[in-house]
Formats: structure tokens, C-alpha cells, sequence
């Protein structure tokens, strides 16, 4: 499992911070998570669902709303529809640099919010919503004793959790203002409803009224012993087993190149781009495989990097060369193993490169000949072999390379 840091703006320029879980493959499709209202990305039932779907193949992005966790802004300036705004903020971001989100999965109020996202998200296939109300205006209960003085005086401290939160007046307007069930009708995608019976702070009445205002493909799961937020961290693992399982039904692979690429002539590689990031997909006339740049360069660690493909192919052309010629002989070469390494150094071997601050580029090259049999002069010619690898040729011969701009219709 790998885990970037992501920052980006939502419609009203603040900062937002995510985090973006990704599997060691390439996933099989983008989930994103709102978290429930006043809580936060790393709270341990988001963390948990999101892990248990990077397990399966998923990749989850979850971030915190605009005024809580590591996210710039006011929170006492928020409201329903700015979650619902930061949430599409987010899809954008996925969409630029990786992948459209194919899952929206809320928790609690972010489950009412992915509802109220979903239609701007048109390319998401499947919505999620875990002890969701089916209203925004359901949450006024958690601070029902003080929405008269929020509306006297337009705001008032309200004690959610461990935490005091201005609430203001706009923000009981805005709850009031959303017509939950169109939104939820007019869904157009798979729906699964995930509640407790047991859950105190959102009744599973909610989770009924969503199902029924929902039209096919729809499906409901009871967790049974559950509370509202999941405490439990089975019942989280579960939540996320659960979700990567029923997916498979609705959710469509993500697109690839690999089959629509057309194949190239013998010789020449393609090169197309997987995400608007660093992962790009590499095809030949019979193969296809993944190049990637590594976590600490801002890739998801995918693939190998160019670097690494490089001295892939002058490693795999040494020992292929070696081998050959060890077979043409019939010398006593029971196995090889060729490591190398790429490294630039400040050239040495005339004044005139040093003072101009050139650098050479350094490839060492570690050979290890296995096979008690052979004798010291075999060694040192199969040594000599190495370098008349056509690779190692062509890197150490002047290399001209020919640009040339292509147009697709």
C-alpha cells in the first residue's frame, strides 16, 4: 500500500489536504470518501474502509472539508453545499492527475453528500453512502437546543464530539434548502446503502428513505451490530470487503490502452499516457507493461522508472550476449548475474570538461559469473564479451536523436 499526500484548491481558493491510498498494482478503479460532518479524512472507520479497499485493488482518495483536519478555512463559514462543492473539487483533482472517481462513498453527512455530488460526477458508476441521513437538515439534531439562539443571533457555539464549532445561521438555511429525494431519484447509478438498526445518531429510517426514493440497480446491507461510526474495526473491514465485492457488478474496469493501442512495427515502442501524472503505459509488437516515476517524485510507484528501464536493457542485453556466448563455447557457465547502477560525476578527464561543469553520465556495471569450472582466462573473456553487447554498443556511440511532430485527427 502507498500513500501520497495530496493538496489542492476547492472553488473558493482554500487549500484542502488528502491523502490518496493506492495498491501495488494498477488499480482497479478510483473510490472517493467524504467523511462524516465535523469529522476528518483519518478518523479510524475512514481509514479503515479505505485501507480494506486498497487490499482488493482500489485506490481511495479521502480528504477533510474545508475548516477541519489539515484543510485551510473557516469552518463556521461552511455549509452542505460547500462540502458538495469541495467534494467535486476533489473528483477534479483525481480526473487531471489520475482518474475519474468510479465510487463516491459518504459516511453519515457524507454520505447525503455524495448523493448531492453524484450528478455533477458523470463519470462515477456506483455511490456508496454508509449511516447516511437522507436530508442534510437530519444533522440540526446534534444541536437542536441551540437552534433558536443560532437563529436570534446568527450563530452560536454548538459542542460536537470533543470539539466546539461555530454554527451559523446560513448554515441551518442551506440544510434546509435541498431537495435530498430529487437528487437521489435522478441518481442514474448503482446505489448500496450500508446502515446499523442500532445506530443512535442517524436512524435506519434515513437508510429506508434513501432506498425507497432510489430507482434499480439499488441494494441495502444491515450492519447488524454496528454504531454510527464504526468502531468496531471489524465492522469496518467488513464495510470495505463488502463494497470491492459488490462493484464488480456495476463498476466497468478502468480504461487502459492496452487493447486500443494499434501495434507497432517490430522495433518501434509506444508510449501513451495512463493518467495526467507520471504513469504511462508502453507498448511493442507483442508487449505491454507500466513505467512510473517513484513515490518520492510525486508517481504512484506503479512501474519502473526511465532510469531503471535503461539500465534494464543494457543489464538483460549483457547477460543475454554473455549467455550466448558462453553456450557458442561450451564453457562451464552454471549462472550469471548482472547488477548495475546510474549515477552522474563531474568529468575528469580534461580540464576543459571541468571548468564548464559538465558531467559524465556514470553507468556501473557488476557481472558475477557463477561456475566453479571455469578458468580465470574464460572469465575475463566473457568480461570482454559484456561490452560487445549491442546496448552497451549503442549507448557508447554518439546518439542523435531525431524529433518529429505527429498529428492525430
Amino acid at each position: 500500500m502507498q500513500r501520497l499526500k495530496l493538496t489542492f484548491e476547492n472553488s473558493q481558493g482554500n487549500a484542502l489536504s488528502g491523502a490518496l491510498e493506492l495498491p501495488d498494482q494498477k488499480p482497479l478503479g478510483y473510490a472517493l470518501f467524504a467523511h462524516c460532518f465535523s469529522c476528518g479524512k483519518d478518523i479510524p472507520a475512514a481509514t479503515r474502509i479505505s485501507r480494506s479497499l486498497v487490499e482488493k485493488g482500489f485506490a481511495v482518495f479521502r480528504f477533510d472539508f474545508t475548516g477541519l483536519g489539515g484543510s485551510n478555512g473557516d469552518f463556521g463559514n461552511t455549509n452542505f453545499s460547500s462540502n458538495v462543492s469541495d467534494l467535486i473539487s476533489a473528483s477534479e483533482l483525481l480526473k487531471e492527475q489520475y482518474q475519474t472517481p468510479s465510487l463516491l462513498i459518504g459516511h453519515s453527512l457524507g454520505g447525503a453528500a455524495v448523493l448531492a455530488a453524484a450528478g455533477h460526477i458523470p463519470e462515477a458508476q456506483a455511490v456508496i453512502t454508509i449511516g447516511a441521513p437522507s436530508d442534510p437538515e437530519h444533522v440540526s439534531h446534534l444541536f437542536s437546543d441551540q437552534v433558536e439562539t443560532i437563529e436570534k443571533k446568527g450563530v452560536a457555539p454548538v459542542k460536537l464530539g470533543a470539539r466546539t464549532f461555530n454554527i451559523t445561521k446560513q448554515f441551518l438555511t442551506d440544510i434546509s434548502n435541498h431537495n435530498m429525494k430529487e437528487h437521489i431519484s435522478n441518481l442514474g447509478k448503482a446505489l448500496l446503502v450500508f446502515h446499523s438498526p442500532r445506530d443512535t445518531t442517524v436512524s435506519i429510517d434515513e437508510a429506508s428513505k434513501i432506498f425507497t426514493a432510489a430507482k434499480h440497480p439499488r441494494s441495502f446491507i444491515s450492519l447488524d451490530q454496528a454504531d454510527h461510526l464504526l468502531t468496531n474495526a471489524a465492522d469496518a473491514t467488513y464495510v470495505g470487503h463488502t463494497i470491492a465485492a459488490w462493484v464488480e457488478r456495476y463498476v466497468s474496469p478502468p480504461p487502459s490502452h492496452k487493447e486500443s493501442l494499434p501495434s507497432p512495427e517490430k522495433g518501434h515502442v509506444i508510449i501513451k499516457e495512463e493518467n495526467k501524472n507520471f504513469l504511462r503505459h508502453i507498448k511493442t509488437d507483442h508487449h505491454n507493461w507500466l513505467a512510473d516515476e517513484p513515490l518520492a517524485m510525486g508517481g504512484g510507484n506503479l512501474g519502473p522508472d526511465p532510469y531503471e528501464m535503461l539500465l534494464a536493457a543494457l543489464g538483460t542485453c549483457t547477460s543475454m550476449t554473455i549467455r550466448m556466448y558462453a553456450n557458442h563455447k561450451k564453457w562451464p557457465l552454471e549462472d550469471l548475474d548482472v547488477e548495475l547502477s546510474h549515477s552522474r560525476e563531474h568529468c575528469q578527464d580534461s580540464a576543459e570538461c571541468e571548468q564548464s561543469g559538465q558531467q559524465i553520465d556514470l553507468i556501473t556495471r557488476n557481472i558475477t559469473l557463477i561456475g566453479e569450472e571455469l578458468t580465470d582466462e574464460q572469465r575475463q573473456r566473457l568480461l570482454q564479451i559484456a561490452g560487445k553487447c549491442p546496448v552497451h554498443k549503442t549507448l557508447e556511440n554518439k546518439i542523435v536523436v531525431q524529433d518529429n511532430l505527429t498529428h492525430k485527427e
